[in-house]
């Protein structure tokens, strides 16, 4: 998707977002994730426009959790619609509640991959572990090496090409959630 049109709310923003996706399938109040953030879509392009778009309006704790507020119109994101009962599941279980952001501290081509090193919050430190999943912009991506709060992923190929991720560049700031298992067990 790519961001169209920004306007300024009372106490939020709304977003209009291009896609690919037929927005006749849209329905007001759907969940649509946008680079990872679970957001509720309000308005859909009407059915005789050629456009597809759709808008969605964040608030304040989505507002400050999460990259919305660097994006400007041109910005491009990934989306995903929400899973129906009997999707495939291709990944972890990813809900769009975002914990915060991290930082890509380093960039490494390897062959057809590049190997992202980011750095979180220490607070969500605990909930990064070798082996374990995460999602960074919406993406389910399994974490590979874990040093305090720094740890890389691999992306390959394909996900650099279907997703934001082929622009992503050191400095840049992606919506972190922690994976729902590692919350549940750090409240045993």
């Amino acid at each position: 998707g790519c961001v169209e049109d920004i306007k300024l709310l009372k106490q939020g923003v709304r977003f209009n977002i291009s896609t690919h996706y037929d927005v006749r399938s849209l329905e007001i109040g759907a969940s649509i994730a946008c680079s990872g953030i679970c957001l509720t879509v309000v308005e859909c392009a009407p059915k005789q426009e050629l456009t597809n778009w759709f808008a969605v309006e964040a608030w304040e704790e989505a507002l400050r959790l999460t990259n919305l507020s660097q994006w400007t119109k041109g910005t491009c994101i990934n989306l995903e619609r929400s899973l129906r009962l009997g999707d495939e599941i291709g990944g972890h279980l990813v809900f769009g509640h975002i914990d915060g952001l991290a930082e890509i501290v380093d960039q490494k081509n390897e062959g057809d991959a590049v190997r992202f090193s980011l750095q979180a919050p220490m607070r969500l430190a605990p909930f990064i572990a070798e082996k374990g999943s995460i999602a960074l912009n919406g993406t389910s991506l399994t974490i590979n090496c874990v040093e305090n709060n720094i740890f890389d992923v691999l992306i390959i190929r394909h996900t650099l090409e279907v997703t934001t991720w082929g622009q992503a560049k050191v400095g840049d700031q992606v919506n972190l959630e922690v994976d729902q298992l590692a919350r549940y067990v750090a409240r045993l």
